[in-house]
C-alpha cells in the first residue's frame, strides 16, 4: 500500500463504528434541542390557555417528571432504530420508527404518570406529544439533506470495495457513480478465482482475488466491503469469508440478485437456517385503484380553482407573446395504448411541428435521449415559452388531462406514437397504468436523463406503487420545479 493510498485512507473516512458513533451523538444532540423547545412551547402554549385555574402550580411540577418523559422518549426512539445509521441518508424507515416511538412514548408515560399520581398538566402532556414529533422529524431531514449534500460535494466519502466478477462490479458501479449522494468512493474491486480480467469496462481495478479477500481488506482499509450478486460460488464459502472479516471495522453490503425492487415488497424470514425472501408481486393493478383516482380527481379539482388567476394570466401571455393559440394539443399515447388529446399552454412558434423534421437532423445537439426529441437550445420556443418551461408552468393545463381521466397525478410521462413504435418489450409496461404529470423521471433529471434511465425509473414506479411514494414525489417535484433542473 503506498504512502498516497494510506494517506487516502486515513482522510476520506474514519472507521465504519466512528462514523456510526459521530451520527448518533449528533442525532441525540439534535433530539434533545428539539425536545427541550417542545417543552418550552407546550410549557408557554399552557400557561397562556385562557380559563385555565391555578396556571402556575404547572411550573411547581415541571422537574418531577417531564425529563423523565424526554428521556422516556429518547430510549423508545433507540428501540424503534431512530438511531440507526444504516436509515440516516436514505428511505422513510427512519421517520417510521420516530412516529412509533412517539406513540410507545406517550403511552407508557401516560399509565406512569397515572398509576404514580404525577399532577401533570393534561393540556401540556397533549402539546409535548404533539410537538415533539415535529422537531424529530424536522432534525433528521435537516441531518439527512445535509449529509447527502456533502457526500455529492465529494465529502464525507466511505471507501468501498467491491466484491464480484467484473460485469457485476461495472453495473453496481454505476449507481454509485450516478447517485453521488451515497458517498461511496470506490478503491477497487476483488473479483473470483476463475474472471481472469485485471480491469473493467469503467476502468475499475482488482485488487485481487476472493482466495485473499482477508488481507486485501487489511491492505486497502475499505469502510464498505460490497458483494455483488453472484460473487460467492456457495453459502458455505461465503460463511467462512464473513468469519474472515469478523475482526475488521467495516460495513458488509450484500446486493441480491433481484433489483428494482422496493424494500416495501420484500420481506425476509430465515427459516431452518436458510434467509428465505418473499416477494410481493408487482403493484401495477394496485396504481389503479380507486383511491388514487379519488386522491387526482378532489387535489386536481381543488387545484384548478385555486389557480385558475394564474391560468388566465399564462393565457394572456401566451396569446399577446406572438398572437398564436394559447392551448398545444398533441396526441399521445395512455394506458394500454389508447391515444388521447395532451394539453399544454403552447411554449413554441405556431408551426414548430413543421419544422420538427429539420430539428431531427441535427441530432448531434440533442441532448443524449435516443427516443425522447428533446433540446436543451431548441430555436422553436418563444420567450414565453422559455419562462413557461423554465418553472414547469406549460403543464397546467394538464390538470384537465386528470380531470378526464386520461392522465393521473404521478406517473410515467405520457409518449408520443412515434416514440412507443420505438419502445423495447420492457419499455411497453409503462403503458400499463396512467401517464402522468410527474414522475420519477421529473424529479431524477427529466430532460438530462439518458432513455435507459428514463425506462427504468418508469419501470420501478409502476412495479413498486404505493401512495406514500406518490406523496414523495410530488414533494420533489415542488423542488425540481424551483431548481429547474433539467427544464428545456
Amino acid at each position: 500500500m503506498s504512502t498516497v493510498d494510506a494517506t487516502r485512507a486515513a482522510t476520506v473516512q474514519p472507521t465504519a463504528s466512528r462514523g456510526r458513533c459521530i451520527y448518533r451523538i449528533v442525532q441525540v444532540t439534535a433530539d434533545l434541542i428539539g425536545l427541550g423547545l417542545a417543552l418550552l412551547i407546550a410549557y408557554l402554549i399552557r400557561q397562556s390557555v385562557p380559563g385555565v385555574e391555578h396556571a402556575n402550580d404547572l411550573s411547581n411540577h415541571l422537574g418531577d417528571g417531564v425529563w423523565a418523559l424526554a428521556l422516556g422518549w429518547l430510549i423508545a426512539i433507540a428501540l424503534m432504530g431512530g438511531y440507526n445509521p444504516r436509515f440516516a441518508t436514505t428511505g422513510t424507515e427512519i421517520y417510521s420508527a420516530i412516529l412509533r416511538a412517539t406513540v410507545v412514548a406517550a403511552g407508557f408515560s401516560g399509565i406512569a404518570l397515572f398509576l404514580t399520581g404525577q399532577p401533570l398538566s393534561r393540556v401540556f402532556f397533549t402539546i409535548f406529544f404533539m410537538i415533539g414529533p415535529v422537531f424529530l422529524l424536522a432534525s433528521r431531514f435537516v441531518i439527512r439533506r445535509v449529509i447527502n449534500g456533502m457526500r455529492a460535494r465529494g465529502h464525507l466519502q466511505s471507501r468501498v470495495v467491491l466484491v464480484g466478477s467484473m460485469p457485476h462490479v461495472d453495473a453496481i458501479a454505476r449507481t454509485i457513480t450516478r447517485e453521488t449522494w451515497l458517498g461511496y468512493d470506490i478503491v477497487g474491486a476483488i473479483t473470483p478465482p476463475h474472471d481472469p480480467r485485471r480491469r473493467s469496462r469503467l476502468g475499475i481495478d482488482a485488487l485481487g482475488t476472493t482466495d485473499h479477500l482477508a488481507d486485501i481488506v487489511r491492505e486497502h482499509r475499505p469502510s464498505v466491503l460490497l458483494f455483488t450478486a453472484g460473487s460467492m460460488m456457495t453459502s458455505d464459502e461465503f460463511r467462512r469469508i464473513a468469519w474472515d472479516l469478523e475482526a475488521f471495522d467495516l460495513d458488509v453490503i450484500v446486493v441480491p440478485g433481484m433489483s428494482e425492487i422496493a424494500a416495501d415488497r420484500v420481506m425476509m424470514r430465515p427459516v431452518a437456517g436458510l434467509p428465505l425472501v418473499h416477494l410481493e408481486p408487482p403493484r401495477a393493478r394496485a396504481s389503479l385503484s380507486w383511491s388514487k383516482r379519488a386522491f387526482d380527481i378532489v387535489s386536481t379539482a381543488a387545484g384548478l380553482i385555486l389557480i385558475s388567476p394564474l391560468l388566465l394570466a399564462i393565457a394572456l401571455a401566451v396569446k399577446l407573446g406572438d398572437g398564436g393559440p394559447v392551448l398545444f394539443t398533441q396526441q399521445r399515447v395512455g394506458r394500454d395504448g389508447q391515444l388521447f388529446s395532451f394539453l399544454k399552454f403552447r411554449s413554441m412558434v405556431p408551426d414548430a411541428e413543421k419544422v420538427r423534421a429539420q430539428m431531427l437532423e441535427n441530432a448531434d445537439r440533442d441532448r443524449g435521449n435516443a427516443v425522447m426529441f428533446k433540446m436543451a437550445e431548441d430555436p422553436r420556443i418563444t420567450r414565453v415559452g422559455r419562462v413557461l418551461r423554465r418553472y414547469s408552468l406549460d403543464e397546467l393545463p394538464q390538470l384537465w388531462n386528470v380531470l378526464r381521466g386520461d392522465m393521473s397525478l404521478i406517473g410515467p410521462r405520457p409518449a408520443l406514437p412515434s416514440e412507443v413504435e420505438s419502445y423495447h418489450d420492457d419499455a411497453h409496461r409503462r403503458l400499463s397504468v396512467r401517464p402522468g404529470i410527474t414522475g420519477l423521471w421529473q424529479v431524477s433529471g427529466r430532460s438530462d436523463l439518458s432513455w435507459d434511465e428514463t425506462v427504468r425509473l418508469d419501470l420501478f414506479y409502476v412495479d413498486n406503487w404505493s401512495f406514500a411514494q406518490d406523496m414523495s414525489i410530488l414533494v420533489r417535484t415542488v423542488r425540481a420545479v424551483i431548481a429547474s433542473e433539467g427544464a428545456y
